[in-house]
């Protein structure tokens, strides 16, 4: 979600920046719109570094039948790992 919200910040920033010509007195669009650029960028790069940082896990489940009873047995394990 974070990459999505970078990526709008960066359009509106560069909608306000490059395509927008009205001139207000008490706000400079340009400026606003540099700094939304700016904001997406980061929080773009942000999402991209969370998103790297994702933990994985992995789920194995093996079914035996237990010699003893009779009964099919079934035993899962899971393992998980960050990954950088």
């Amino acid at each position: 979600m974070s990459i999505g919200t970078g990526i709008a910040l960066f359009v509106i920033g560069a909608i306000l920046a490059f395509a927008v010509n009205i001139e207000v007195e008490w706000i400079d669009l340009d400026l606003v719109g540099y700094i939304l650029m700016g904001a997406g960028v980061l929080v773009f790069l942000l999402g991209i570094v969370l998103l790297a940082r994702r933990r994985r896990t992995e789920t194995v489940t093996r079914s035996t039948v237990d010699p003893t009873v009779g009964e099919q047995v079934t035993r899962r394990s899971t393992t998980s790992d960050d990954v950088l």
